[in-house]
């Protein structure tokens, strides 16, 4: 990592507020994130483990600062304001004092979930991984929560899909990101190649940035898609460069789609829609993420997630004030690799369903019953909630704990759910306060082991 550019040395055993600096996961062009630990006197309420996104602000041109103040702050805001069990959650951002260490004086931190590895990871090891189909459902899932709420990835690629030690995916690296502005969200000029529609492969850029619309994260899934499930890119060619000449070709209709015979019927014409030359015939193709998890969820074989709520009205909030900070992708290289658990012991060798709860292991919590592999046990949920954590809770209410007064399984926490976990809070000695949290999530976990 020492011969790398603009990467953050930050010594073993640092401490900053109550973490203290492990091991590097990843460093990218301006950033290193680490493993770090809780110290003795932090938190109780705070992970035992998270990772440490790391950029230092004294060394850098008032130019370069800029750029790297709108990039963290991209991030940051999207954090503080999203919380959904499919994208990487942050607990707290905090600025290094140190003048003693001026090369991290004034460091900005994130302070993040800590996940085990990046699906790029994953498909340096096995370009082919048996669980893809899986993995896609709730990449896609991910994507349609950061659609609902009214963002744009920007950057999907394997690099920026996370996985946790459970096996579930969180989508990450928010840098890229951009909130909606009516059909458009405005994001810099800046993105990957091999996963950009041909449309913003040298777009127009004016000062507020590149015009970009949801249907280009359809696109980046279609490419991501393929090279998951075949282990190879759908344009042809033998470089970032060649295939996104090939990319503008197909958008002229001079170039065809390269798409592996691997590929199952199902897949093939998902891909084929979310690849669609151009923005207009992929809308038509793919009107939302919604359609596509639906079609993506029955081509994976697994049940189908939560519908999704209606937005309540946004509060206003502060503009977010940090110093810098630009997400880094997940290098392979530097990443933790991360193994699918086969181990019967822990985990069903078949994906847990919702009449089958499967057991798992959680670093921190230890063995706990999952429903559809989101393995948080933190994530608060509530009367007037919805989406695939609500889904979970009723699945463990009603089928590993009999208390089929929960109602349908529908992911729309109304009252029968909220009588439901009263009724569990009971039983359980905690306080019947209707609310799913942390201890409520571990006793609906625990209950019923063997």
């Amino acid at each position: 990592m020492t011969g790398q550019p603009y990467v953050v040395p930050v010594p073993k055993g640092y401490r900053v507020g109550p973490w203290e600096v492990r091991e590097p996961l990843a460093s990218g062009a301006f950033a290193t994130v680490y493993t770090a630990r809780l110290a003795e006197d932090g938190d109780p309420e705070l992970p035992r483990r998270a990772a440490l996104k790391f950029l230092p602000t004294g060394t850098r041109t008032p130019r370069q600062l800029h750029h790297l103040r709108e990039l963290g702050e991209r991030e940051v805001e999207l954090l503080e304001r999203l919380r959904a069990p499919r994208l990487i959650r942050m607990y707290d951002t905090l600025t290094v004092d140190d003048p003693g260490h001026p090369e991290l004086d004034g460091a900005t931190v994130l302070v993040l979930e800590q996940a085990e590895g990046s699906l790029d990871a994953v498909l340096e090891h096995s370009p082919k991984p048996e669980a893809g189909p899986l993995l896609l459902a709730q990449i896609c899932e991910g994507l349609h929560q950061l659609h609902h709420a009214g963002w744009v990835h920007g950057d999907l690629k394997p690099a920026n899909v996370l996985l946790l030690k459970d096996g579930s995916v969180r989508l990450a690296d928010f840098n890229m990101a951009a909130e909606l502005q009516g059909t458009h969200a405005y994001a810099p000029a800046f993105a990957t190649p091999d996963y950009t529609p041909p449309e913003l492969l040298w777009p127009e850029v004016d000062e507020r940035g590149t015009r970009i619309r949801p249907s280009a994260d359809v696109w980046a899934f279609g490419v991501l898609a393929h090279v998951a499930l075949t282990g190879s890119f759908p344009l042809p060619g033998g470089s970032t460069e060649a295939r996104a000449d090939a990319a503008t070709r197909y958008a002229r209709g001079t170039e065809e789609l390269r798409l592996s015979p691997e590929l199952a019927e199902t897949w093939r014409e998902i891909v084929r829609d979310c690849l669609a030359p151009t923005h207009a015939e992929r809308v038509a193709r793919v009107p939302d993420t919604r359609a596509l998890l639906r079609r993506v969820e029955e081509a994976a074989g697994t049940s189908r997630s939560a519908r999704l709520p209606r937005l309540r009205p946004r509060r206003w909030r502060r503009p977010v004030l940090v110093a810098a900070l630009v997400a880094t992708a997940l290098l392979g290289a530097t990443a933790v690799t991360y193994a699918l658990r086969d181990d019967a012991s822990t985990t069903a060798s078949a994906p847990p369903t919702c009449e089958k709860p499967a057991v798992y292991e959680h670093e921190n919590h230890g063995l706990g019953y999952t429903a559809g592999w989101n393995g948080t046990w933190d994530f608060t949920i509530k009367q007037g909630d919805g989406g695939s954590q609500v889904r979970e809770a009723q699945c463990l209410l009603r089928y590993l704990h009999g208390i089929t007064e929960v109602g349908e399984v529908d992911g729309d926490f109304g009252p029968l759910t909220h009588g439901a976990v009263v009724t569990f809070q009971k039983r359980a000695g905690l306080d019947a306060d209707g609310i799913v949290g942390a201890k409520t999530w571990s006793a609906l976990r625990k209950a019923g082991e063997n």
